[in-house]
């Protein structure tokens, strides 16, 4: 067992030392395979950087910047003088790897990193993983091998809502750079709600103009207190803005898929233009279960979370102005897909309405249902007239499909399972299976607020992980349509960078295996042991904000019996854990977790152990709690 009263130079031998053995070398996504050789490469100063491809010239200067913050300098050569030591990258020999593969082999006299465009970023990127943060005598001792790596799937996604909190472009960019990292392909930027329009719209200037700005936010956890914080909320990205986003993405090979919400969660856009309702005079609902003391005079931009029942009207205006909004969309991003939403749209007024009643008739439809197809079947055939292709939440499955549509599974697989089984492309996201990063990551009460409602329980990296996206009851031929994987990070209860930062990490590791690595290579003991405590130990010297993980080894809930040997460990390198058994909450003044704990009950009698982990930098995880009970009648979990 090891002891965690490291020395600062301890932690980073071991993040040395953790590099080279691992089985994968310390790289996340677990790669395709890993075999290693005898001997090391030794990176000094007099090693070159060999690159005769003028295409791979960014990636170059990428690899020698990062060099150069272990304190060698690559000089860039052309050609190599001969038994000179080199990194080469080259792209020869990468038309025979699968699409965005790599390759990298390490000899004691070169490094070559070999693939093309996507896959030789992503074999910079593993390559950048596995070089030790130690040198020794000036110089970095990497251990000969060769990996051989592909993706599991082509979509690899990440969203992020910025309808219902704005983030600035520094920290879409950071996104980004963390999604390139763990080689994630396509960023979901979910841009207008109920409660924000983000994107300007030049010929729907109201669209931002009130559209983007709602006038308080919803205070305390949802349904909320009755009230808002009556202060105006704002914020919306230029299409400047936003062709800038696209092109810094372009640069890391990942696509940005702009989400236009409709017909449901349209309030913002109402608000801007009231014509778009089936009822342009009534005021806002504000949904059924949500209390409200605020004004009801006309159409405004939400206030509170929830559904709400305006939805777009679906008349010639209305599609006439989706249509212009959409040519103003797919002018700023070369995205194959255009995601539409088609979620939580209540049919209330459309039952209220003589249009579209009268419309059902016209179209011979069945209901309303197959009024919200017909919606999104028009949308899609105009976006493929347009050579773009929708993507849908898997509310589009009802009433009808639309004939090229892809379903983005989230209420749960049956979904996914529904639209694979109907021959479509299907992106699994359930938030049932931890791939809602707006879920608290713990049951303890130091978790931060975030929206109820939503799935499950709570989700930490460990769930992540052990997630499937491939359900076992398709089919071999119907598996086939699973195209890829998402995270989705709701933003009612995350109004900062520091505060998304915290939910999305460490999570984003295991969503990064779980798209990326073979099923048969995931290593739950591999990752959660070897690999993740580097990538935390790197992360804590960071200023980036993450949840540190209780520690590795607590047991869960209530256990029984009078005698029990606790083995407890960080998952960040460098941390310590500390404990109490007196039912004080723990700090770094209680008792330091150095050796596996005796701890002895006396019958009718509990105990309560808390743990805390403090990392180097001092970030803290939550206080774990677990209760020993020998026959006590209140032993209960808060």
């Amino acid at each position: 067992m090891k002891k965690f009263f490291l020395t600062a130079f301890a932690a980073l031998f071991l993040l040395n030392a953790q590099a080279q053995t691992d089985a994968n070398m310390g790289i996340i996504p677990a790669p395709v395979s890993v075999q290693k050789g005898s001997g090391s490469f030794i990176l000094d100063k007099n090693v070159v950087l060999l690159n005769s491809n003028p295409k791979n010239a960014k990636i170059a200067e990428t690899l020698r910047s990062f060099v150069a913050t272990k304190g060698l300098n690559l000089k860039l050569v052309k050609t190599l003088v001969a038994g000179q030591k080199a990194i080469e990258l080259t792209s020869t020999g990468a038309d025979q790897l699968p699409n965005e593969g790599y390759q990298i082999k390490i000899s004691s006299g070169k490094i070559k990193l070999i693939g093309k465009d996507a896959g030789l970023f992503y074999a910079l990127q593993s390559f950048m993983q596995l070089v030790p943060d130690q040198k020794q005598a000036g110089a970095i001792n990497i251990q000969n091998a060769e990996i051989n790596d592909y993706p599991r799937f082509s979509y690899r996604g990440l969203h992020l809502d910025v309808g219902r909190h704005f983030f600035p472009l520094s920290f879409i960019k950071k996104y980004l750079d963390v999604m390139a990292q763990y080689k994630l392909n396509n960023f979901h930027w979910h841009l207008t709600e109920d409660q924000g329009w983000r994107l300007e719209i030049k010929k729907y200037p109201k669209l931002t103009e009130i559209g983007a700005s709602r006038n308080g936010t919803i205070i305390g956890n949802y349904p909320g207190t009755g009230g808002t914080d009556n202060q105006v909320y704002k914020g919306y990205y230029t299409q400047a803005e936003a062709k800038e986003i696209v092109a810094y993405a372009a640069a890391r090979y990942i696509n940005v898929i702009p989400e236009i919400e409709l017909p449901g969660h349209g309030s913002a856009a109402i608000a801007a233009y009231p014509e778009l309702s089936c009822f342009p005079d009534r005021d806002t609902p504000i949904g059924d279960k949500t209390p409200w003391s605020g004004p009801r005079n006309g159409k405004q931009v939400q206030q509170t979370w929830g559904v709400f029942d305006d939805i777009f009207v679906p008349s010639e205006n209305t599609f006439n102005f989706l249509q212009d909004v959409l040519d103003e969309v797919i002018a700023i991003f070369p995205s194959k897909y255009i995601h539409i939403g088609g979620d939580e749209a209540p049919k209330k007024y459309w039952k209220e309405s003589e249009f579209c009643q009268q419309l059902i008739k016209e179209k011979n439809l069945k209901d309303e249902h197959g009024l919200q197809s017909y919606f999104i079947q028009r949308i899609e055939k105009y976006l493929n007239g347009k050579g773009r292709s929708i993507i849908g939440w898997d509310e589009i499955l009802e009433g009808g499909l639309a004939p090229n549509a892809t379903v983005m599974s989230w209420r749960g697989e049956k979904g996914g399972i529904e639209a694979a089984q109907q021959n479509h492309d299907v992106l699994m996201t359930p938030g049932s299976n931890g791939l809602y990063f707006d879920h608290k990551q713990s049951t303890s009460e130091d978790e931060p607020l975030t929206i109820s409602g939503r799935g499950n329980g709570y989700a930490d990296f460990i769930k992540v992980y052990n997630y499937n996206p491939v359900p076992d009851v398709l089919t071999e031929d119907q598996k086939k349509y699973i195209k890829g994987v998402q995270a989705n990070l709701w933003t009612e209860y995350i109004e900062t960078p520091s505060k998304a930062e915290y939910m999305v990490f460490p999570r984003i590791y295991s969503l990064a295996e779980i798209a990326w690595t073979p099923l048969a290579r995931k290593d739950m003991n591999n990752f959660s042991n070897e690999r993740l405590p580097l990538h935390l130990a790197r992360l804590d010297q960071t200023s980036t904000n993450y949840w540190v993980p209780t520690a590795v080894g607590q047991p869960s809930k209530i256990i029984n019996g009078e005698n029990h040997v606790i083995t407890l460990a960080a998952a960040v390198l460098g941390a310590k854990v500390y404990y109490t058994l007196d039912g004080y909450r723990p700090s770094e003044n209680a008792a330091e977790y150095t050796q596996p704990l005796n701890i002895n009950v006396p019958q009718g009698t509990k105990k309560v152990l808390k743990t805390i982990v403090i990392t180097p930098s001092g970030k803290r995880s939550v206080v774990a709690e677990t209760i020993l009970n020998n026959g006590a009648t209140d032993a209960k979990v808060k």
